[in-house]
């Protein structure tokens, strides 16, 4: 094709037809065009009701967690016996990226993550079937691993928390179990959860005295119980030709039955169960404490300002649906429930929506596109006339309505990421339209032509090197298509989304735009008036201007390197700004939430009312916060996770030493500070009240970005697990003295005191009690498992019947040793005759990490530089002081795993990993769309030096953007490397132009000289047309906190290097030329 266009240019110069002006043709004299628009566009509004909308784009990751128990082990023999074989089986998988292990007190966990990408569930089958063929080689005793699939969805989009002053959390909980069924009815909702308020639970405390004058034991109580509790159907009989069935037995199904069993014989007389015990049917011993309280953000505050106990319901989606109409229907169905099944006393207060956030932001975002498409609009009005504003603001709804349609056929979501590749294409798409629509607006103007040709041949002098210049554009965007890692589905839909809005915006251009750019533009004789004389070019103010300017450049060469030399120098002056943090790193800017959460852990061995304590004073000062709406205490057991409790595993918290906080926020329309802003004013007060207890308090934040497990973790590697655990200890320690950094933590547990109670065989052997008596017994005394279940046909769960001690009777180990035995000779024996009872410290869990044991530590950033990469990189020194045992040394690792574990190795990781190889990756990204645009231009133009003219722009833009971030004082972000990226198209893309317009001027016989100059004045106009453009679709996007660094990198650049373009690109091109012309 380029061939036979060349020999048509040199051919016929007075009317040459290239592709773009056959197109025009064919629909600019066509009827059908109009109804094409029309269709066009209701296509597109009525895809953009089918789309889903939600906040967070789909990512799949598969995740998977698998439980495996095994009783009586110690976690070193859990490690070598299950952990270590398990692993080996999954890491052989294709497709697994991570493994990592936790080997704890008679269980481990092993979670394993596929490569982002990888087929959901193609991977579990894998995964599954990998298990399942090593069964038999799992140790004796081991339970069958439990595998729990974990994704994106299973963050709950929707929390409702019931609360009252009037009822209890047993009363509550009873109320939220029908209100979950009732909601698990709507459709699309997946998986709901209860936390907080007690099941019931049937007690039978026995009494320890009366037990052993009985003459029974645990072990015979439990038996006779069970041996009560059963029911079957025994068979059939017949008689008379007719058959009868028969049942035996009957469960127990009330307190009475309970009471009223015999459960031994004394002296002839029955003994009976309430003789011997106190039986009590009510709400079971609390295992977690869930409250609800208001802070000064709400009105409420003011009639309630307790805390209340709450039960919250957390409700997550299907994949796809949307989140918004579920969330809707949900709320409508709760209040219609008021009216039947929750008592008017009890509040519902909607403590997470994520729906309504969605829909919020999807808004917003449609706002700021409508914004955007009006400003350009306005843009191109002032330049050229309300007739040329008006035919680019038809064609730019048309370009996003088929852009919508393709999002709903590649089953895209309506979420922050998408739209906002439309946001960021506002500017660039118009351009096409403009560069057209301005053309044929100054060929009317000139009136040498008839009106019809005149048209077609303003279409052909510019729509090739439009064609070229849109490809010019989506080769340098799409690369950041293939970024990898967690961040490349984030990524993904941005490039794809632009580049589907950029060829359909050429589309448009070539069909619509001369169609209406034929009907608006023309200029209309005017009667009885004398023909206004048309300017020629050279009287112009733009070229009398331009010529100023660039003239002196070109015929003076001392001006000319000056000129060149100085531009260079500013580059390298802002490239300075880098290496001074002037402009900082980050990967991503914290978005603006409504809420937070508060990680509370305290020592292990730590009380549930203990723990409840500090939860309760660190609610106490949030309750006095302007900026806090409610908050819910979890003591005990999780909150509902969020984005990153996904990846950290928050879900899995619960026991008597930790709590979370959920805290949310007023909307922030009605707050100037930034959720992030919120978060660091508060956590120097919290972390006062933690450091009061003595325990680990993090405000965790909903990531902008893919999860990590912190923003900073330490890995540490070695041969020796005590020592690595010394070397996080002193990692933990220098964090906690570099400035900026919070949250310090570490996956080492407290010491925790354990009692061995040693069975003394000989003598256990001698009274003829068996030893797995003894061990039978304490379990049933201390542990409140429940024995056996009570009968009741309604209950939601299994009402289970738990034979216990009484708390007072098991408060030292003196009184547990006093617990009586029966044995075979009939006598009572103490347990404390028959055992030796040591304190030691219980064993600490073990991680691994891809087969390499690890310990972490864990940590945050918050202040002035708040990226970890300047954390992390002052560390070297400090490392190097840290002690070692002799002969070691400690090195330090950014990216993989130590290959050896002979040495000591502290390896970073968190958002550091993905911050490394976002950057890396957008890195290859933009080299790859540099050498697609000189291949491209090369193939145009059919001339190697031509190209890197061109991408002279390329590093010209950096001065704009690295000085625009410094103005601003915004972290240079991931986000705003796309737009360093998607900048190299659009600056090469007026490249193009120019010297498109040089290259027709001298085929035309125009001096070199001459033709720079000229093509610089003509293409001025569309070409700051463009770049107002760009700037006034990216300004929208500046008060984004996550897209911020987009449009700064966007405006900056465009606007200094569309001047410099304008002067420099052909100055350089004439530098090179002139020698052809001389």
């Amino acid at each position: 094709m380029l061939s036979a266009v060349e020999v048509e240019r040199v051919r016929d110069r007075k009317m040459k037809e290239g592709i773009a002006g056959k197109i025009a043709k064919v629909f600019m004299q066509s009827k059908l065009t109009v109804l094409l628009m029309i269709v066009f566009m209701v296509i597109g509004v009525y895809s953009s009701f089918l789309i889903p909308r939600e906040e967070e784009p789909q990512i799949d990751v598969p995740m998977a967690d698998i439980f495996v128990g095994y009783p009586g082990a110690s976690p070193t023999e859990i490690e070598a016996r299950v952990v270590k074989p398990l692993e080996k089986l999954i890491s052989n998988i294709k497709g697994v990226e991570y493994v990592y292990s936790t080997s704890m007190h008679e269980k481990a966990m092993v979670i394993v993550q596929f490569y982002v990408g990888e087929d959901v569930e193609r991977s579990f089958v894998k995964l599954y079937n990998e298990i399942n063929k090593h069964m038999d080689k799992m140790p004796k005793g081991v339970t069958f691993p439990l595998v729990k699939t974990r994704a994106i969805d299973d963050v709950p989009m929707l929390g409702l928390t019931l609360w009252s002053k009037n009822y209890d959390d047993y009363q509550l909980s009873q109320i939220a179990e029908e209100l979950e069924n009732e909601i698990k009815k709507v459709n699309d909702v997946s998986i709901t959860r209860k936390i907080g308020g007690r099941n019931r639970q049937l007690r039978v405390v026995l009494d320890k005295d009366k037990l052993a004058a009985s003459g029974l034991d645990f072990l015979s109580v439990s038996k006779m119980i069970k041996a009560n509790n059963s029911q079957m159907s025994a068979g059939s009989f017949d008689k008379n030709d007719t058959e009868f069935l028969i049942n035996t037995g009957k469960f127990l199904e009330t307190v009475t039955d309970v009471e009223n069993l015999v459960v031994g014989v004394q002296q002839n007389q029955p003994i009976y169960l309430k003789q011997i015990a106190q039986i009590i049917d009510g709400p079971e011993v609390p295992q977690n404490y869930v409250s609800l309280g208001f802070g000064k953000g709400s009105v409420k505050s003011n009639d309630y300002k307790s805390e209340y106990p709450a039960v919250t319901i957390s409700v997550a989606k299907r994949k796809g649906a949307d989140a918004m109409k579920i969330a809707e229907v949900i709320i409508d169905k709760v209040d219609h429930l008021r009216t039947t099944l929750i008592p008017d006393d009890v509040h519902v207060e909607v403590t997470r929506n994520y729906g309504e956030t969605a829909s919020h932001k999807v808004s917003e975002l449609l706002l700021h596109l409508i914004g955007s498409i009006i400003a350009v609009t306005l843009v191109v009005m002032l330049a050229m006339g309300w007739r040329g504003g008006l035919v680019v603001f038809l064609s730019v709804p048309i370009t996003f309505a088929l852009t919508l349609l393709s999002y709903y056929m590649m089953d895209y979501t309506l979420n922050r990421i998408t739209l906002f590749a439309l946001v960021f294409v506002t500017g660039i798409v118009v351009d096409d339209s403009i560069i057209i629509a301005e053309n044929m607006h100054r060929h009317f103007k000139m009136k040498r032509l008839p009106f019809k040709q005149a048209a077609l041949y303003a279409i052909n002098e510019v729509g090739n090197p439009t064609i070229l210049a849109t490809f010019t554009v989506i080769a340098s965007v799409l690369p950041m298509a293939f970024v990898s890692g967690l961040m490349g589905p984030y990524m993904a839909p941005m490039p794809i989304g632009a580049s589907i809005a950029m060829i359909l915006s050429l589309f448009v251009a070539l069909t619509i735009t001369p169609y209406l750019g034929y009907i608006f533009l023309r200029e209309k004789d005017k009667k009885g008036k004398s023909e206004k004389a048309e300017k020629p070019l050279e009287e112009t103010l733009i070229y009398r201007v331009y010529n100023k300017m660039e003239r002196p450049l070109m015929e003076s060469k001392a001006k000319r390197w000056l000129f060149l030399g100085g531009t260079f120098a500013v580059l390298l002056g802002t490239m300075a700004l880098f290496f001074t943090n002037s402009v900082a790193v980050k990967m991503l800017p914290f978005d603006n939430k409504n809420e937070f959460q508060v990680v509370i852990d305290m020592p292990e061995g730590t009380t549930l009312e203990r723990t409840a304590v500090v939860t309760q004073e660190i609610a106490q000062y949030l309750a006095t916060r302007p900026e806090v709406v409610n908050y819910q205490n979890y003591v005990g057991t999780s909150a509902p996770i969020t984005f990153n409790g996904l990846v950290r595993h928050y879900d899995l918290r619960g026991g008597s030493n930790m709590a979370d906080i959920q805290v949310n926020l007023i909307d922030k329309g009605e707050r100037t500070i930034q959720s992030h802003g919120i978060a660091k004013l508060l956590r120097p007060e919290i972390q006062k009240i933690a450091a009061k207890y003595n325990a680990n308090v993090k405000l965790v934040e909903v990531p902008p970005g893919p999860p990590v497990l912190s923003t900073i973790v330490a890995e540490v590697y070695g041969p020796d697990y005590d020592a690595q655990i010394k070397i996080a200890n002193s990692v933990q320690n220098i964090l906690k003295n570099t400035a900026d950094v919070v949250d310090i933590d570490w996956m080492v547990e407290d010491d925790q005191t354990e009692y061995q109670f040693n069975i003394n065989k000989e003598k256990a052997m001698l009274y003829g009690v068996a030893p797995q008596q003894i061990t039978y017994t304490m379990n049933m005394a201390l542990s409140n498992n429940a024995i056996t279940t009570l009968y009741d046909e309604n209950a939601v769960n299994q009402v289970g019947l738990v034979l216990a001690l009484d708390e007072k009777e098991k408060s030292t180990i003196t009184d547990i040793s006093q617990l009586k035995i029966t044995s075979k000779l009939g006598t009572m024996v103490p347990i404390a005759d028959l055992v030796d009872i040591k304190e030691t410290v219980a064993a600490k869990s073990i991680y691994r990490k891809n087969q390499k044991r690890v310990v972490y530590v864990l940590a945050d950033m918050a202040g002035e530089l708040e990226s970890p990469a300047y954390a992390i990189l002052g560390m070297e020194k400090k490392l190097k002081e840290i002690p070692l045992p002799k002969g070691y040394e400690l090195n330090e690792m950014y990216l993989g795993q130590p290959d050896f574990e002979d040495n000591y190795t502290v390896k970073w990781d968190g958002e550091w990993q993905i911050t490394l190889e976002v950057f890396r990756d957008l890195g290859i990204a933009f080299l790859g769309a540099i050498i697609l645009i000189y291949i491209l231009i090369v193939g145009w133009f059919q001339n190697f030096k031509a190209p890197i003219v061109m991408m002279v722009a390329i590093p010209l833009s950096l001065i704009g953007i690295i000085l625009g971030h410094w103005i601003m004082g915004a972290f240079f972000t991931a986000t705003s490397f796309i737009g360093m990226i998607a900048l190299a198209g659009i600056m090469v893309r007026n490249s193009v132009l120019l010297i498109d317009f040089i290259n027709l001027r001298t085929a035309e016989g125009v001096p070199l000289k001459q033709a720079a100059i000229e093509a610089g004045a003509v293409r001025t106009t569309p070409i700051l047309l463009t770049a107002g453009t760009v700037v006034i679709g990216a300004f929208v996007i500046l008060f984004d906190p996550i897209f911020q660094g987009l449009a700064i990198s966007l405006m900056g650049g465009t606007i200094v290097s569309t001047v410099l373009t304008l002067l420099v690109v052909p100055l350089v091109y004439y530098m090179i030329e002139k020698k052809k012309y001389k």
